[in-house]
């Protein structure tokens, strides 16, 4: 299953929206069994989507992707070069962490035939403020030496929650082994409720030399909606506080005063806000034109580097929505007036798109005021009295692999048609 591919740098190619498969699991939805994931991803794709994020810890993930992407639709009208695929390794459940040399290897080739390919375009060592420095280390050279000698790995970085441990460890790397990571994912640190990810994170993990630093969960796992914190079979895992839960259910009522939805708000400010204060480290890989089948350049959208943001959706509506979303936050950009020229959008799409920044930049401000003393609050993670339940042996080795959890499914079924832009009739906002 080996493959020779050259490296280079993964913020030439990589694009600035990540479609996240972590809703694809338990812990979102009741039954992600349930959820139509081929018509999903092939709307993704048609729409211009072309990278997708999973893991080995979003349960039944992994597997559900790979089905979805293996179809005649992909193969006659994707190519395998032309997306890019993430996934992680370390984190096998909520409390059992394996970072060995072994696990890695066991876990890198059960990711490629669960992904059904022939390599990964990056992986991640996953949640890593659960394990020590040392175990990160040893993983983070394993999957290098699978990348050098294997080929079947071309980018290597980390993901987690606490920025100092991010940063720590992403000096560390570079330090010891006179490479820097390739990326680093942080999920929840730059939403309209945390923005430390610009304040502090990007600073220091530039000085680490990290060429792509993705921002994850604009939503802050789901704290940032009118419903609340999600609530899928797992029951209310949410790690948010009752003083923060209560902070944002008066920010979601601020915002039904003035006839918005607090996580329509949120998305939009940190995929906009983000694609320009994350830019330096950003990505100059094609952006997804949010119109089916409408291809679109990074040079149709300026030509810089762009900030990357992750963003998981359940339903083709999410979908619909977050891509119009994207549309009009593309248009607002430098060139954005010639580009809706050219594609035969309204010439107007330009100055839509900045006065709607302009207004959900003051919504930001209000909905600051009722998060009040919550801003930049961030919960402990790994929780108090954390305990790896899947240490290492007096050997060194690590236990046992656990039985493989999770059945490889069906695909779900075959997509709709995707409707025609006169059937669309979603407000664009």
């Amino acid at each position: 299953m080996a493959a020779t591919h050259t490296k280079g740098r993964l913020s030439d190619v990589l694009p600035p929206l990540i479609f996240g498969t972590a809703t694809f699991n338990y812990q979102y939805n009741k039954d992600p069994f349930e959820l139509d994931t081929t018509g999903l991803v092939q709307r993704a794709l048609e729409y211009g989507i072309r990278a997708f994020d999973t893991s080995p810890y979003y349960g039944p993930s992994e597997e559900i992707l790979g089905e979805a992407l293996d179809t005649d639709f992909v193969r006659n009208n994707v190519p395998r070069k032309d997306f890019h695929l993430i996934t992680k390794v370390g984190r096998i459940s909520s409390d059992e962490f394996d970072y060995s040399k072994e696990w890695v290897r066991q876990s890198v080739q059960r990711s490629l035939q669960r992904l059904k390919t022939s390599y990964l375009d990056l992986v991640y060592c996953h949640d890593v403020e659960f394990v020590s420095e040392e175990e990160v280390m040893e993983a983070v050279q394993e999957l290098r030496r699978i990348r050098d000698e294997e080929g079947t790995i071309k980018h290597i970085g980390i993901s987690g929650y606490p920025l100092p441990v991010l940063c720590s460890i992403a000096h560390r790397v570079l330090r010891e082994t006179g490479e820097p990571l390739d990326a680093v994912m942080s999920y929840a640190n730059f939403t309209l409720q945390n923005s430390l990810l610009a304040t502090s994170g990007i600073k220091e993990l530039k000085a680490a030399g990290v060429d792509v630093v993705l921002n994850a969960s604009p939503l802050g796992m789901g704290l940032l909606r009118r419903e609340g914190v999600p609530v899928g079979s797992m029951g209310n895992w949410h790690p948010s506080s009752d003083g923060l839960r209560n902070a944002v259910k008066r920010a979601s009522d601020f915002c039904d005063r003035h006839d918005e939805k607090l996580e329509v708000v949120a998305i939009r400010y940190a995929l906009e806000q983000w694609l320009g204060i994350g830019s330096t480290v950003g990505s100059r890989g094609d952006p997804a034109s949010g119109v089916a089948w409408q291809r679109e350049s990074n040079e149709q959208v300026g030509g810089s580097r762009l900030g990357v943001s992750v963003m998981g959706v359940s339903k083709a509506s999410e979908l619909e929505k977050t891509m119009q979303v994207w549309r009009s936050i593309l248009d607002g950009l430098e060139d954005g007036q010639e580009t809706a020229i050219r594609a035969g959008r309204w010439k107007r799409d330009h100055e839509w798109s900045l006065n709607r920044r302009k207004a959900i930049e003051i919504l930001a401000d209000g909905i600051n005021e009722h998060l009040d003393e919550y801003i930049d609050y961030t919960w402990d993670s790994p929780g108090p009295g954390f305990v790896n339940k899947r240490g290492r042996k007096e050997d060194g080795k690590g236990l046992t692999p656990a039985n493989e959890p999770w059945l490889t499914p069906a695909a779900s079924p075959q997509a709709d048609e995707l409707p025609s832009p006169d059937e669309a009739a979603l407000p664009l906002r």
